[in-house]
């Protein structure tokens, strides 16, 4: 089932993302718009505004580049370094569950976040690795793609993946936001991806369309990309509205964490009878808090074995 530009536009459309293709081009993409799911991952922790930003934007863009996964599995999105933020990392599922996390130093990144413009990818996790692996599961090996962190956004780093390690032109543009409602401030992002579909002997050269589909792309703004009152279809309606685009049925995101007690047990598990003491609290319990979600697990001592 597909959407065409001549049907009437749908309301905004959140906790979703969805392919889309510009009708007689050698161009498609993907479009994400996250509000609940993004706003549930970014507030488990108490985030410094820059860091919550820059997990907000691995989250939309895990969730563009993971639904083109045609098989069941996992993509994770992760970057690292020696900067303020050592660590990035989000894991898209391919029945669209999202969950994310960020590890930092506080001190460092107050104060790489003193000054008028918030710091970006780049700044915050100085030099490092940008990281995608696709994950089918236990009886398949893991491919793993790594770039280094160059350019001040993660979007940034997201097109030289392409460029390098798949060869394939890309654009991404990507979008977070805190904006204020009735039940207070709460987090918004989006994204969209452009590729250029490879020419061949039927097709030609496609340069040209790219050249115009990425000036097209360029004219969209990443307010529109949070904006609660605009929905995908109008946006891409917006930037490719001369020439129609097709949006594909979406697929439906959400949060979540795959933690569970089971899990916690066979970490436990791992460990030697002595570091296992050294665990146990004051009231008789051993806590585990998931770095992920914030969920946290008490288990008595005797019950790990």
């Amino acid at each position: 089932m597909t959407q065409s530009h001549s049907e009437p536009l749908a309301p905004s459309d959140d906790d979703l993302v969805a392919a889309f293709q510009i009708e007689g081009w050698p161009v498609r993409g993907r479009i994400t718009r996250l509000s609940d799911v993004v706003n549930d991952i970014l507030t488990r922790h108490a985030y410094p505004e820059a860091v919550a930003n820059l997990l907000g934007e691995a989250c939309a863009l895990a969730a563009l580049v993971g639904s083109s996964l045609k098989f069941e599995g996992r993509l994770i999105v992760q970057a690292q370094g020696d900067g303020p933020v050592s660590y990035v990392v989000c894991d898209y599922d391919s029945d669209g569950s999202l969950r994310g996390y960020c590890r930092y130093d506080e001190g460092r990144v107050a104060e790489a976040s003193q000054g008028f413009v918030r710091p970006g990818a780049r700044t915050l996790l100085g030099e490092g690795v940008f990281v995608m692996t696709v994950d089918q599961g236990p009886d398949m090996e893991r491919y793993q793609g790594i770039t280094p962190i160059e350019g001040e956004t993660l979007a940034l780093c997201a097109e030289r993946y392409f460029d390098q390690s798949e060869q394939t032109p890309t654009r991404v543009r990507l979008a977070v936001a805190q904006l204020a409602t009735e039940k207070g401030f709460v987090w918004r992002a989006g994204g969209l991806l452009l590729q250029n579909i490879a020419e061949d002997d039927a097709r030609g050269s496609t340069q040209d369309v790219w050249e115009r589909a990425q000036a097209l792309f360029e004219t969209l703004g990443e307010d529109e990309l949070v904006d609660p009152t605009v929905s995908s279809q109008t946006l891409l309606w917006r930037l490719f509205n001369e020439d129609g685009v097709r949006v594909f049925e979406p697929r439906t995101l959400r949060a979540f964490c795959r933690c569970s007690e089971e899990r916690i047990m066979t970490v436990l598990q791992s460990f030697g009878l002595d570091e296992r003491k050294d665990m146990v609290e004051d009231d008789g319990m051993i806590r585990v808090t998931c770095e992920y979600c914030s969920r946290t697990y008490e288990i008595a001592p005797e019950a790990v074995g």
